[in-house]
C-alpha cells in the first residue's frame, strides 16, 4: 500500500505512509490500544495515559495542552488523536507541520468497534487485534431485565453531568441503565445539585475520572439515593479494557 489519502472519522484526508513505525497518540484510550496491539510504534503519549502501566515512551504534555515541538521531534508516521478530547488548534498546527493526524469521533460501543478497526488498518497499518473481536462478543447482548435510571455526574464544583450523545450514555444503556440527562441539548451540562437530586434517579454513577469520586467524597451529596462508585476507565475508555469492563461496571451498578 503506497502512501495515500485515507478518510479519517471527521471525514478529513490523511496521508499515511505505506510503513507506520513512529506513533504519538494524544489519546489515553488510544494509548493503551496501541500499545496493545503494535507496541514497538508508539514513541510518544501525553501524562494522562496510564495504561499499560509502566509504559516506557516520550511525554508530550496533555491532551489539552500537547507540547507541539516535542511531538514534531518525535518525527511520527502518524499522530492518533480524538474529535472530543483533542483541541483542533493543536491538530491544525501538527498538520502544518507535514505530520499526518489521524482523529477519531466515538460517541457509541459500534462506533468504538468501526473506528477502532479503521485506525489500525488504516492509520496504523496493522491488523486489527484479536481483543477487538473478543470485546465486540461481550457487549453484542444489551442487559436483559428491568431498566433503571441515572445521573452520572463527572465533576462538581460545578457539578457537570453526562449529557446526550455519549459514549459513557451508550455503555450503560447497554447495562440497562438509561442516563437521565441523555435528552440534555448539551453533551456535558452543568446542573445545580438540587436539580440532580429532585430528578430522583434509581442510581447516582460516580466515576473516578475526570474527577475523582470516592467513597468519602461524592456520596454524601446524594442522601437517600444509592451511588454507585465506578471505574471511568470501565465507563469511559474504548480499547482493550472493553473485554472486561461489562463484568466490572455490572458488579459496580448492581452492588
Amino acid at each position: 500500500m503506497t502512501e495515500a489519502g485515507v478518510r479519517d472519522d471527521t471525514g478529513a484526508a490523511v496521508r499515511v505512509p505505506e510503513s507506520v513505525t513512529r506513533i504519538v497518540s494524544l489519546v489515553p484510550s488510544l494509548t493503551e490500544s496501541v500499545a496493545a496491539t503494535v507496541p514497538g510504534a508508539l514513541v510518544g503519549a501525553t501524562d494522562w495515559c496510564s495504561h499499560p502501566a509502566g509504559l516506557d515512551v516520550t511525554r508530550v504534555r496533555g491532551t489539552k495542552n500537547p507540547d507541539l515541538d516535542v511531538i514534531r521531534s518525535l518525527r511520527p508516521d502518524v499522530v492518533l488523536a480524538n474529535a472530543e478530547e483533542n483541541r483542533e488548534p493543536d491538530l491544525a498546527a501538527l498538520r502544518a507541520a507535514g505530520l499526518a493526524v489521524w482523529v477519531t469521533r466515538i460517541e457509541t460501543l459500534d462506533q468504538a468497534f468501526a473506528s477502532l478497526e479503521r485506525m489500525f488498518t488504516e492509520a496504523c497499518r496493522a491488523e486489527p487485534p484479536a481483543w477487538l473481536d473478543e470485546a465486540r462478543e461481550v457487549w453484542r447482548k444489551p442487559e436483559e431485565g428491568p431498566r433503571r435510571t441515572a445521573v452520572v455526574p463527572i465533576w462538581r464544583r460545578p457539578w457537570m453531568v453526562v449529557g446526550r450523545d455519549t459514549f459513557t450514555g451508550d455503555v450503560l444503556r447497554r447495562l440497562g441503565v438509561d442516563n437521565l440527562y441523555a435528552g440534555h441539548a448539551e453533551r456535558y451540562p452543568k446542573v445545580p445539585l438540587a436539580e440532580l437530586t429532585a430528578r430522583a434517579p434509581d442510581l447516582v454513577v460516580l466515576p473516578d475520572e475526570p474527577y475523582a469520586f470516592h467513597a468519602g467524597d461524592g456520596p454524601e451529596c446524594f442522601p437517600g439515593l444509592r451511588c454507585a462508585l465506578v471505574s471511568g476507565r470501565d465507563l469511559t475508555w474504548y480499547g482493550p479494557s472493553l473485554v472486561t469492563a461489562r463484568a466490572r461496571l455490572a458488579r459496580a451498578l448492581a452492588g
